[in-house]
């Protein structure tokens, strides 16, 4: 009997597309959801029949309830190489083999980029006047040339961002609590002396840190007071990094300039989510790693993971 494999949160409806998989097809049967399914019970229910399951990236946690609830589950294969939803204990302990895949920074250090230049530029808000009748021109743009960016996280995704401020002659500047400066020197940017000297001196701040017991409410209330009311916010690491509820104070108040965020508390976002109505927003639907190269690498290596698996030699296997 051929295995099932089941594709969780293939929104798009483009996994079976960008990749070949035609290697497994005589041994697997493969099922794409294009709906996400909310809370344990939807899920054990649509993954019960499953042998495999696809997920991608830190959409869809696996914790040991539910992995017991799912009793022919044989393989979970994860988007990326590092995935802090998946309970890998529970895994091994019930016979689940986790496996990952590469992932390239590239998609989302450009989102980061759209939402920065978006926000500056009004570029939403313009284009909806200019499509539907209205002003012929209502906002003054954000200069970038000039102006301090600063990034907290110089990691893979936050050097990137970097190198492109530094090339649309921005005053870049970056923090972490273990940020050196040798690697700050090395990337080319200023090492701030503390994350308050950074928030408070710069025009547009963006978030790059790993979510950890650390940098969870990294930004609450108190931080984001020390934001200029002319500074711009953009997450599009974890939303948990930035306090939402002090965010959306702020963004009601007019405290800061604006925000853009990729991330949120709650994934998908419901249809009365304050997020949806906040003013001062630029938000994507967690659009970070969704690009059509980074697609055709997670679909193309989870085939090369299952037929792998099936051959009695798993390969990057996670954690």
């Amino acid at each position: 009997m051929r295995l099932r494999c089941a594709v969780l949160d293939d929104f798009q409806k483009v996994a079976t597309e960008v990749a070949d998989w035609s290697a497994v097809a005589d041994d697997v049967e493969v099922v794409s959801f294009d709906r996400h399914f909310d809370g344990e019970d939807a899920l054990a229910d649509a993954l019960a029949a499953f042998d495999i399951v696809v997920t991608l990236r830190e959409r869809v946690p696996f914790p040991g309830s539910l992995i017991a609830r799912l009793p022919r589950l044989r393989l979970l294969v994860a988007s990326g190489m590092r995935n802090s939803v998946i309970d890998y204990a529970a895994a091994e302990a019930h016979g689940v083999t986790v496996c990952g895949t590469a992932s390239s920074s590239t998609p989302p250090v450009e989102l980061t980029w759209a939402l920065l230049l978006g926000l500056a530029r009004g570029i939403v808000e313009e284009s909806n006047a200019l499509r539907s009748g209205g002003p012929w021109q209502s906002t003054v743009g954000a200069d970038l040339h000039g102006r301090r960016l600063g990034l907290l996280g110089l990691g893979k995704i936050g050097s990137r961002v970097a190198q492109v401020g530094l090339a649309f002659g921005m005053r870049v500047c970056a923090w972490s609590r273990n940020l050196t400066p040798e690697r700050a020197e090395e990337v080319g940017v200023e090492l701030a002396a503390s994350k308050e000297q950074l928030l408070a001196d710069s025009d547009f701040v963006s978030v790059h840190l790993a979510l950890s017991d650390r940098t969870r409410g990294l930004l609450g209330p108190a931080e984001l007071a020390l934001l200029k009311p002319t500074a711009y916010l953009v997450n599009t690491s974890r939303a948990a990094i930035v306090d939402q509820d002090a965010l959306l104070d702020a963004l009601h108040a007019g405290r800061i300039a604006g925000a853009g965020l990729d991330v949120f508390d709650i994934e998908p976002l419901p249809g009365d989510h304050p997020v949806r109505t906040a003013p001062r927003l630029l938000a994507t639907p967690h659009l970070g790693y969704v690009s059509r190269a980074n697609y055709t690498t997670y679909y193309g290596q989870a085939v090369e993971d299952i037929r792998a698996f099936l051959d009695g030699s798993p390969v990057r296997r996670l954690p």
